[in-house]
Formats: C-alpha cells, sequence, structure tokens
C-alpha cells in the first residue's frame, strides 16, 4: 500500500524551524518499517516543503506556504491506499485522517496495524 504518514509538523512548536524539524524526523521514523514491510511510505513535508520554498513562502503560515502546504496532501491522498497518523495534537494530520475516511482509505494509528508490520 501507498501509506501518508500524517503527524503533527507546527503543533506545540510555537513555528521554531528546529521543532518543525524534530516534527519532521519524528514522521520519517516510521518510513523505513513501512517500506520495509512492503509498502510505499509517503511523508507530506517531503513534497509540501519544496514547493512552499519554491512559491515564494518566507514563513510559516503566509500565503503561499497557506496555498501549498495541505492542499498537497489531500491531492497525495488521492493517491495512496491508507493513512498511519502518528505523534501527537495535530489539526493537520486529524484532517488527512478525515480526508482519508471520507474517501474510505485505511486509517492505521499504530505499525502493528499495518498489515505486514510487526511494530
Amino acid at each position: 500500500m501507498m501509506i501518508l504518514v500524517a503527524g503533527p509538523y507546527r503543533s506545540g512548536t510555537g513555528d521554531d524551524p528546529s521543532l518543525m524539524a524534530e516534527n519532521v524526523r519524528a514522521m520519517e521514523a516510521f518510513a523505513l518499517p513501512l517500506f520495509r514491510a512492503g509498502h510505499v511510505p509517503v511523508v507530506g513535508e517531503w513534497l509540501a516543503l519544496p514547493l512552499v520554498s519554491l512559491a515564494g513562502s518566507t514563513r510559516v503560515g503566509d500565503a503561499a506556504f497557506d496555498e501549498i502546504f495541505h492542499p498537497i496532501a489531500e491531492r497525495l491522498l488521492g493517491h495512496c491506499d491508507a493513512v498511519l497518523r502518528v505523534g501527537g495534537a495535530s489539526a493537520g494530520a486529524d484532517l488527512m485522517v478525515s480526508v482519508a475516511r471520507e474517501r474510505g482509505l485505511a486509517v492505521f494509528h499504530a505499525l502493528g496495524e499495518v498489515p505486514s508490520c510487526s511494530s
């Protein structure tokens, strides 16, 4: 399956770039186990952040950021089979779960729930 890993990006960071980078790394930590289990993992930030930069964003939450950040993840879900919701509170990750459910995609909350993943 192609699985979107959705977790906090900005939540709890005060928009501190180093804390947001830690949140990306936390989501990325799930990518290798998913890959090794035969799935194709995707972290939305892998696509969103370069495009946000190309669009001329100068700060998180500006018009260029908002134009791209969540919309690209929603478009990406059109190609995914499931979402793995990880981490703590996140309105954006919860939005991805909601969109996934509306589209009839599987939603997992732990690696152990994903087929072929043991932990």
